[in-house]
């Protein structure tokens, strides 16, 4: 059981960072590293034309499907929810996830990135599952 509360609070820390996107940005200190969490600007949906608040408004619903879809895989891999959702949870938070991390690019969440692809290849390629979970 402590593995599975372990792989519960990993995810639910994964998704827990993603909140930072909404956090006000601290400020700037002379010297001091950029904000990697910004809703602002965005490399990939700026040349679409869409507006400031549209592009928050994007990126604050993926960091909301995140927290919700990872939260539910934590409750499914201590068993609460049922185990066949573990697959889907784990597959929409990763890819919303994957989204907002290169949508709104920043060198320092490349762990992220890394994070999320192997949670997909693990559990759509390889056909993982904590112990005990029926899928």
């Amino acid at each position: 059981m402590l593995v599975k509360l372990g792989l519960a609070a990993f995810l639910l820390a994964h998704a827990g960072i993603h909140a930072s996107f909404l956090a006000p940005r601290p400020p700037a200190t002379a010297g001091g590293p950029e904000w990697p969490f910004a809703l602002g600007p965005s490399w990939a949906l700026s040349p679409f034309g869409l507006s400031p608040d549209g592009i928050r408004l994007l990126g604050t619903a993926l960091v909301a499907v995140v927290i919700g879809a990872y939260a539910l895989a934590a409750l499914t891999a201590v068993g609460i929810a049922p185990g066949a959702l573990w697959v889907p949870a784990v597959v929409i938070a990763s890819v919303a996830s994957l989204a907002i991390l290169i949508v709104f690019f920043h060198p320092w969440l490349v762990l992220g990135v890394a994070i999320d692809a192997i949670l997909v290849w693990a559990v759509l390629v390889a056909g993982w599952a904590p112990a005990g979970i029926a899928r």
